[in-house]
C-alpha cells in the first residue's frame, strides 16, 4: 500500500488515490446494511477492525456487539473503537455486553473526567463509520449502529432515516483497514498511553517490546498486489484528518463540481460550506448544469436548519434547486456528479465536517454504480419538498440571522484552533 512519508506506519492514512479492481455495493439504511455486516463478521477468520461514532444501546446495538463477541470468541481479533462523544451515555452498556469476549474496545478522546469538557482537541471528534473483514470486505458510510428507527432526540418513529453505505471488496478495502487500524491505535496510544508505556517497557528485551506493540496494532501493512479477478469498478478512499489530508473530502467535492457538465445532486442533513464550495455551485448553476440540494425538512438541530436555511435566497438566486426531506429524518452524506461520479461516506457539508471531525468517504467513479444511486435519490427528491419561494423574514433580520450563524460557526471554530477564512 502506498503511504505518506513522516509518520510511523499506524498513524498514516493511504494517499488518496484511484485504484481499480472493486466491486462496490451500496446499502440504504440499517435494514440493509446491518444484516450485510453480521455475515462478513459470522465468516471472520483473523482480524476485525471496527469505528463508529454512536454505538447505541438498543436492539441494532445489541445484535452487532454479539456478531462482533461471537467473532472474538472465535479466535478472530476483534478491534473496536467508539467516539467518548457520540457514544458517551452507552459505554457502560456496551463495556458489559463485551465483557469477557475478548473484543478490544477503545475510546476516541474520552471524556470521563470534568476538565475534559474545556479541552480544545474535545470538539474534534470520530465521526467516521468503518468495518473491515480480513482485509477483503470492507463497509464504509454515514450509519452509526443504532436503529433506523431510533432518533437520540425524539425517540422511535413509524418511518427509518434516510442514510447510506456501501460495501467494498477489493483491493481499496485494504485501504480503509489501514485508516480504521489507525483510528484504534490513536485511541489505544492516547487514551492508555502511561499504561501502555509501563507494559512494554517492562517486557525484558528490546525486540518484546517492539513486538507487543505491534501485536497491539496489528501487523505492519500488507503490500498491495492486483486481484486476478479485476472487477472494473475505480474507487478511492478519501479521509479528513487534522495533520495531512484537513480539505481532502472538500476538495474532492469542488473539483468534481468544477468537471460537471449534466447534474449535480448532493444529499447532507448539515449544510454550511465555505465560500469556495457556495461559489462552485453557483458557477456549476451558471454553466446550466443542474444543480440539487436535498437538505433535511425534518429538522433535529435547529441552529444547523437555521444555518442551512439563511443560504437559501443566495443558492438559488443562481439557479441552484433546493429540496427539504420530510418524510423521515435525513443522515444520508451522499452525491452524484454527471453519469459516473458518485461519493458515500460520513462527511456533512458544513464546519464540523469539513474541518474538524474525522471523516470517511469512499469515491467512486462507475455508471452502473452511479445510476444505482441515482436512482435512490430520485425516489427520495420526488418525495421531498422544493423551496421555490423567498423567506418570508424581512431583509434586515435575514441578514442579521446569516451574521449570526457565521459568527457562531467562526467561533467555534477559532475555539478548536482552527485559524483563517470559512
Amino acid at each position: 500500500m502506498a503511504l505518506d512519508t513522516g509518520e510511523p506506519w499506524w498513524a498514516r492514512a493511504p494517499r488518496v488515490r484511484w485504484v481499480g479492481g472493486n466491486q462496490v455495493r451500496l446499502h440504504e439504511g440499517g435494514d440493509e446494511l446491518f444484516p450485510a455486516m453480521h455475515a462478513a463478521l459470522a465468516s471472520a477468520q483473523q482480524e476485525v477492525w471496527f469505528a463508529t461514532y454512536i454505538f447505541h444501546d438498543d436492539g441494532a446495538g445489541r445484535l452487532m456487539a454479539d456478531a462482533l463477541a461471537a467473532a472474538s470468541r472465535r479466535g478472530v481479533l476483534v478491534h473496536l473503537v467508539i467516539d467518548g462523544f457520540g457514544s458517551m451515555s452507552t459505554l457502560p452498556t456496551l463495556q458489559s455486553w463485551l465483557a469477557d469476549s475478548g473484543v478490544r474496545l477503545e475510546i476516541f478522546r474520552p471524556i470521563d473526567r470534568w476538565w475534559n469538557w474545556f479541552q480544545p482537541q474535545q470538539l474534534r471528534r470520530l465521526h467516521q463509520k468503518l468495518c473491515v473483514v480480513d482485509d477483503d470486505v470492507a463497509f464504509v458510510g454515514g450509519i452509526n449502529i443504532i436503529d433506523d428507527r431510533n432518533d437520540l432526540n425524539h425517540g422511535w418513529s413509524e418511518l427509518p432515516r434516510l442514510d447510506f453505505a456501501v460495501e467494498v471488496v477489493g483491493p481499496l478495502a485494504g485501504h480503509v483497514r489501514h485508516v480504521a487500524r489507525a483510528m484504534w491505535a490513536r485511541a489505544h496510544l492516547g487514551h492508555g498511553w502511561r499504561r501502555e508505556a509501563q507494559r512494554l517497557l517492562s517486557s525484558p528485551t528490546p525486540v518484546d517490546r517492539t513486538m507487543r506493540l505491534l501485536r497491539t496494532l496489528g501487523s505492519a501493512p500488507r503490500a498491495e498486489t492486483e486481484p486476478r479477478d479485476r472487477r472494473p469498478m475505480r474507487a478511492s478512499f478519501v479521509v479528513r484528518d487534522n495533520v495531512g489530508q484537513r480539505r481532502a473530502i472538500e476538495r474532492r467535492y469542488i473539483d468534481a463540481m468544477r468537471q460537471a457538465r449534466n447534474c449535480i445532486d448532493i444529499a447532507v442533513p448539515y449544510f454550511y460550506p465555505g465560500r469556495r464550495f457556495r461559489r462552485t455551485l453557483r458557477e456549476a448553476a451558471a454553466r446550466g448544469v443542474r444543480v440539487r440540494l436535498l437538505l433535511q425538512g425534518k429538522v433535529d438541530y435547529p441552529f444547523a436548519a437555521l444555518a442551512a436555511r439563511v443560504l437559501y435566497d443566495e443558492l438559488r438566486a443562481h439557479g441552484v434547486r433546493i429540496f427539504e426531506y420530510t418524510p423521515a429524518f435525513l443522515h444520508a452524506k451522499v452525491a452524484c456528479v454527471d453519469e459516473t461520479w458518485a461519493t458515500v461516506g460520513s462527511s456533512n457539508i458544513d464546519p464540523l465536517s469539513l474541518l474538524l471531525n474525522l471523516e470517511a468517504n469512499v469515491i467512486v467513479r462507475d455508471a452502473d454504480f452511479a445510476a444505482v444511486l441515482r436512482a435512490r435519490l430520485e425516489r427520495v427528491f420526488a418525495d421531498s419538498t422544493e423551496v421555490t419561494v423567498p423567506q418570508p423574514i424581512p431583509g434586515w433580520r435575514r441578514w442579521f440571522r446569516r451574521g449570526l450563524v457565521a459568527w457562531v460557526a467562526h467561533a467555534y471554530l477559532r475555539l478548536a484552533g482552527v485559524t483563517g477564512r470559512y
